[in-house]
């Protein structure tokens, strides 16, 4: 498998789509990873096996209709391969294995299998110091964008994902690169003031436009620099709720093809008016689990 994503648009060719096959138990109070999924534990309204399934079937429809080959993980029993994006990400020709949380780790063994038919010398295995998640990364032309969190608490959020050390090390790793770090908005007790990644702040869409929530930026400064970057008229500036809801997660198939949630009647019509065709399709049950379209999926090789 010769590997290829250099950006977040390019036409989509192989991809890797998580799986809510045994899914397992709706999890405790303590289990709980984010707070949007506590929220709905304490609720009483955590997605169910069966509604996410169908969900995961219906992206799956839309990979096969526009010709994509698909990878599943194994399935391992009783446990969430929801979100495929945390456990690796590709940067033009190399796979980087994410140190993730370390009660995932199964999950990088569930795609072993399609780790074993790329170039081995292209995998790399970040230092144990380094935390780095794939939601978190962002390829734009010669930018690679990463989401992190600079406070001095980071070691007590567990919704910090990536620390600069990681942000170090796409630096290292990919000297010829603009490599950006951008400073989010964490919190462990209310999901519409958390950020868990930077897709769930921002994202790209087509060859110069993209979806923000200025709001998910600790910093005016980096928000800005999207800004200044994409220009203030391609941007669609997404509210607080419309983060809540995960707006900025949408999945590019292709320069104008987006992937979306039916609900997000703001967004899907400002996509249309742009000359997109939007894939609208059911997935506001996994989204209680602060996930939505892009966390679901590890793209593995796009069009050159």
């Amino acid at each position: 498998m010769k590997l290829h994503v250099t950006d977040e648009t390019s036409r989509l060719k192989a991809v890797i789509l998580g799986t809510a096959q045994s899914n397992g138990p709706t999890p405790t109070i303590d289990e709980a990873y984010d707070p949007k999924s506590l929220e709905h534990i304490k609720a009483g309204t955590y997605p169910v096996e069966k509604d996410m399934v169908n969900e995961m079937e219906a992206f799956n429809e839309v990979f096969k209709k526009y010709n994509v080959e698909v990878y599943r993980p194994e399935i391992i029993e009783n446990y969430n391969q929801i979100f495929s994006r945390d456990i690796g990400f590709v940067i033009d020709d190399v796979f980087i294995k994410a140190n993730i949380l370390p009660d995932r780790e199964r999950e990088l063994e569930a795609i072993q299998y399609v780790i074993d038919q790329m170039d081995q010398t292209k995998v790399v295995r970040p230092p144990e110091e380094v935390h780095i998640e794939g939601g978190d990364v962002m390829l734009y032309n010669d930018h690679i964008f990463i989401g992190t969190y600079k406070g001095s608490d980071y070691k007590d959020f567990i919704t910090a994902r990536t620390n600069m050390a990681g942000v170090q090390f796409i630096k290292d790793l990919f000297p010829h690169k603009i490599v950006k770090e951008f400073d989010l908005v964490k919190s462990k007790i209310e999901p519409r003031d958390n950020a868990l990644h930077l897709d769930c702040c921002f994202q790209p869409v087509g060859s110069n436009k993209g979806i923000i929530y200025k709001s998910g930026f600790r910093e005016e400064a980096d928000y800005m620099y999207l800004v200044n970057l994409f220009g203030r008229e391609n941007l669609f500036h997404i509210e607080r709720e419309e983060m809540y809801h995960m707006n900025s997660n949408v999945f590019s198939i292709d320069k104008d093809v987006v992937v979306s949630e039916r609900n997000f009647t703001r967004l899907n019509n400002w996509l249309r008016d742009n000359g997109f065709t939007v894939e609208e399709i059911p997935y506001a049950e996994i989204s209680k689990q602060e996930g939505l379209l892009r966390c679901s999926t590890l793209p593995l090789i796009r069009q050159k």
